[in-house]
Order: C-alpha cells, then structure tokens, then sequence
C-alpha cells in the first residue's frame, strides 16, 4: 500500500513540496524510501495527490507533485465531546474518534475531570495518523479545553447533542438516533466517573440534547467514544446515507 502523508502546502500539479524533519526522518529511515518513490499527499483542501520524492538526504526532503488522484470531498459534521483522558488512553481515544468519522475534537473539563491538561499538538499528531492511515482526506478540527457550564451556555440550539447517559435505563437507542438524521450532530462522554448530579440534570434538560444509554454494561471512557461514535454513525450520520441500518 503507498504511503500517504498529511501537509499543509496548496497541492498542485508540478508543486515542490519540502517536508517536515519528522516527514523526513519517516521516509527516509522507516520506511527506507529513496528518490524517485511515489507516496500520497492529502491537505484537507485540495483532494489526494500523488507525489514523488525528488530528493531526499539527512537533511532535506524535497516531494513533486504529478497528479492528483481524488478530489476533495466534504468533510463529516460530527462533532465529539469528552472529558480527557491520561496520555496512551488519549491517544487512543483520539485516533479511533477521526477513524469513526469526528470533524471536530471538543475537550470538556467536567466536574470530575481528572486530567485537566491537554497536550493539542499530541492530539493533532494523533488526528493526521488517523487520517493517513485510514484513507481520510481532512482531518478534524480541535479545540482548547473548555469548561462544561461554558460549552453548553453557548451551545448552538440547531446541533442535537447525544448524551450517552450512563444511568439510563438500557433500551435499543436506534429509534432515538433514527429520528436525528440530516441533522447536525455532537457526541458528548463522561470522564470515569461520570457526570455530576447537577451537569446530568443540565444535561437532560437542555432541549438540544437527546440522551441515550450505551447498554447494560459500565464501559470506559475511551471505549464509549467508539460505541457511541458507531451507534450515532450507523443511525444518523454518514453510514446511514449509505445504507439502511436496523437492529
């Protein structure tokens, strides 16, 4: 399979792009690339292209691009909300949220919150690995940390937030989620301990939020994200333009 890679150069035909030290060190030294190697660009705008690699030393790396090979596509509208996580579980967490489709990573320091400090680059390297890996061609937004009573005072009334509310009764959400398609959506998860009495209750009384239970079981943090990013994908997002799911 060609390497695909992530830059934030304009892509066009005959473009010289240079690459990152750490680009460079990948080609170079993992993956022993030498000139005259093909791989593909992708930067969020301009579609996938491929390029090869004019040049390539210690030093420098110096890709041409020849042709492009998919145009660029809208990108998702799903946006994911959680509390963070310590660093691998994050990291996880992160990747596996852009592989399930997420257009925009929402940090939300709760009440609960254990880990209170982000690293947004780390995410933002973790995002493009995503994204070169699993075909993508834009990678999602990401946001600072913000705090829970601030997120949701200025919460956009036409955006449904599905809360994955882990006190509810567990029922089939299918119905619920079926009801949301074509419209704007958000994910929202707890931290480890859950939510606190009072954002619960803020929660369920907010008239942009439809809460769902995750089923019978207490999941962790990072393996809500992929349950909830499934369910919501598969019954109101983008899997469900293309097929009509049941359960």
């Amino acid at each position: 399979m060609i390497q695909r890679l992530f830059t934030r150069n304009d892509l066009a035909r005959n473009a010289a792009i240079a690459c990152t030290d750490a680009q460079n060190n990948y080609l170079r030294n993992v993956l022993r690339l030498g000139a005259g190697a093909e791989i593909l660009l992708f930067n969020g705008r301009d579609g996938e292209w491929r390029a090869r690699i004019e040049r390539i030393t210690r030093k420098i790396c110096v890709l041409v691009v020849t042709g492009q090979t998919r145009t660029q596509e809208p990108p998702g509208d799903l946006h994911y909300l959680f509390a963070p996580l310590k660093k691998a579980r994050l990291d996880y967490m992160a990747q596996k949220a852009v592989e399930m489709g997420a257009s925009r990573l929402r940090p939300v320091l709760t009440r609960f919150t254990t880990t209170r400090r982000v690293k947004l680059e780390r995410m933002e390297a973790n995002a493009v690995e995503a994204a070169e890996q699993c075909n993508l061609l834009s990678i999602p937004e990401i946001d600072a940390p913000g705090r829970f009573e601030d997120i949701i005072d200025a919460w956009p009334q036409e955006r449904v937030l599905v809360f994955c509310d882990e006190t509810a009764p567990a029922a089939n959400p299918a119905g619920a989620l079926a009801n949301l398609r074509g419209r704007p959506l958000a994910v929202i998860i707890g931290p480890e301990g859950g939510f606190s009495e009072p954002e619960r209750g803020r929660l369920r009384a907010a008239p942009f939020v439809t809460p769902i239970s995750l089923g019978p079981r207490i999941l962790r943090a990072d393996t809500a994200a992929v349950a909830a990013l499934a369910l919501v994908q598969a019954m109101a997002g983008d899997w469900s333009s293309h097929h009509d799911n049941s359960f």
